[in-house]
């Protein structure tokens, strides 16, 4: 396996409210922040680094896929008591996505809008569901695809780390084979490259490291409006 991660501030934000986990062969980590000042950038933090160290702390468990919940949750358990007891941090969250792989198996977790694809056979696939109110219309019919890329309501989350008391995680797993590529990425890659674009630049026969500063150079160029963090993983005999 081929690994790279990057994390860019963009074009227009002041601070980075990304935060990512980078620990090949195995846990990988995408999270965007959000909330008033600095409050963004402490709940990405916090959930990425709570993810890694329950994950560390709890391996290996009887069940991947049970254990990144358990990890997922406990960040918004961290989050949510933080947001509540520091007033500059009230209502603050974060999105979440989480990959651990197992040899041939590949766990993940997710809560928010961030994204994991699994790139085989030339085309894009996009594992995790938004949590947002653009996908919730996209999905009942209401917008088309095209549509929700330039939607007012676009960053508008139905679910997010740390935001209630509560939280339900969706999770799943499946089999990667000798050339796929994982690409997890924050909304700013997606919002600012169409999956056409993305999934172009991720075929070319480049290393890890090259198609991820490509990717982050495109999302740039169009605009860069957010932060953007991409870790990309290829599947190599």
């Amino acid at each position: 396996m081929l690994a790279f991660a990057q994390s860019d501030i963009g074009m227009v934000r002041k601070t980075n409210e990304d935060s990512y986990v980078f620990l090949p062969p195995h846990l990988f980590v995408v999270a965007d922040g959000m909330g008033g000042h600095v409050a963004g950038e402490i709940a990405s933090n916090l959930g990425a680094n709570t993810i890694q160290e329950y994950i560390e702390k709890n391996s290996p468990p009887v069940d991947w896929e049970q254990s990144l919940q358990a990890a997922i949750v406990q960040a918004n358990t961290r989050i949510y008591q933080m947001s509540q007891a520091k007033s500059e941090c009230q209502g603050m969250g974060t999105t979440v996505t989480a990959a651990y792989l197992d040899n041939e198996e590949i766990y993940w977790g997710h809560v928010g809008d961030s994204r994991l694809y699994l790139i085989r056979e030339n085309k894009l696939h996009q594992i995790t569901n938004d949590h947002s109110l653009v996908w919730e219309l996209m999905q009942n019919g209401s917008i088309t695809s095209e549509e929700a890329q330039t939607h007012p309501h676009r960053n508008i989350l139905t679910r997010a780390v740390g935001t209630s008391d509560t939280l339900a995680v969706d999770s799943g797993k499946f089999l990667w084979q000798p050339g796929d590529n994982l690409l997890l990425c924050t909304d700013g890659l997606t919002n600012m490259l169409s999956e056409e674009t993305i999934l172009n630049i991720c075929l070319q026969p480049s290393s890890p490291q090259t198609i991820v500063n490509t990717l982050v150079a495109q999302a740039r160029q169009a605009g860069g409006y957010d932060n953007i963090t991409a870790i990309l993983l290829q599947y190599r005999d």
